[in-house]
């Protein structure tokens, strides 16, 4: 009798997960192929649907069918995944005649999922069938059918779905990806749903978001010393001032490296007045800007700091280059 350890010797990890990524990619490619008009009528009536896209599916078809309305929901399309077997037992509620469902499963034959089928059928809910078999009961009473049939699954024994549920996930990605497109889905309107995600923060945030203002912005007069400045940048901890005149007015700034400069230079540097070692022309942005926008400015003049000034002419706000960069934002 072959021990365990002469199979495990045998075996070769690498080659079998090359068969079964070989598999799986061959039989997601075949599915172009079989693409026909129900394809194009399935985008145009969840396009046009006034309700929700139902998804529902049963075991690994749900796993895959719950990603399915996932992406298909942060892409412009309301969608919720409904279990059919919860479906069964009041969650059917939820169905409304202005809906259309998606409904999974790669055998057509599952008997939860087709025992919600005449309720969507009662409402006039437009079925849409991801499936293997055109013949079985859900590819017979469906309205439209996307044709997910593969000649065997990766599994060694063919009993595990693998390729099967790898055709439903591209083919409900198909799906969503052709109602991204048919919307004019922007990344914009994808940031608006996903503000915490790193795209959202690229695209949502704003100087105003971040800034320093109020008493929290550095602030001197002009007729200050140098002396006095470092006492307001050491108890904001910006790395910077403004300077403003007596009328409030944005003069100029005063940064570290201005400090360094001027320690460098001057016998009793502590004593000079902030005229003549500030920045007379700081850089600006509006509040509106993106905080993107902020980085890229940073970057372009290697500085720290922003300032936004009020429509008089007064400093409003400083937004740092560690702000930014504490959100993720690159």
């Amino acid at each position: 009798m072959e021990s365990q350890d002469t199979k495990s010797n045998d075996f070769d990890a690498l080659a079998e997960a090359r068969r079964v990524l070989k598999e799986e990619g061959e039989a997601v490619s075949s599915l172009a192929d079989r693409l026909d008009e129900d394809f194009a009528k399935a985008v145009e009536t969840v396009f046009r649907c006034k309700g929700r896209v139902i998804v529902c599916g049963m075991g690994k078809s749900g796993q895959v069918g719950r990603k399915i309305a996932s992406t298909m929901a942060s892409t412009g399309t309301p969608t919720v995944f409904l279990h059919p077997a919860e479906g069964l037992h009041g969650d059917l509620g939820v169905i409304t005649d202005s809906d259309v469902a998606i409904a999974i499963s790669y055998s057509g034959e599952t008997d939860e999922l087709l025992a919600i089928l005449p309720f969507f059928k009662r409402f006039g809910v437009t079925i849409v069938a991801i499936c293997g078999v055109r013949e079985s009961t859900l590819g017979r009473t469906a309205d439209l059918f996307l044709d997910i049939h593969v000649d065997k699954e990766a599994c060694p024994l063919g009993i595990t779905p693998t390729t099967s549920s790898t055709a439903t996930l591209a083919m409900g990605d198909a799906l969503a990806m052709a109602l991204l497109r048919r919307r004019g889905f922007r990344k914009e309107d994808f940031a608006i749903r996903h503000p915490g995600g790193s795209l959202g923060r690229q695209l949502l945030l704003r100087v105003l978001d971040l800034q320093h203002s109020g008493d929290e912005l550095p602030v001197i007069g002009i007729d200050t010393t140098l002396r006095e400045a470092i006492v307001e940048m050491s108890r904001k901890r910006l790395g910077m001032t403004v300077v403003v005149d007596g009328g409030g007015k944005l003069r100029g700034i005063v940064t570290d490296g201005d400090l360094r400069r001027a320690l460098e230079r001057a016998d009793q540097p502590l004593d000079l007045p902030v005229l003549e070692i500030m920045g007379a022309s700081p850089k600006t942005i509006a509040e509106d800007a993106l905080a993107t926008e902020a980085l890229r400015m940073m970057e372009t003049h290697a500085i720290t700091s922003l300032l936004t000034v009020n429509p008089d002419g007064s400093p409003r706000g400083v937004i740092h280059i560690h702000d930014i960069l504490k959100t993720g934002i690159k």
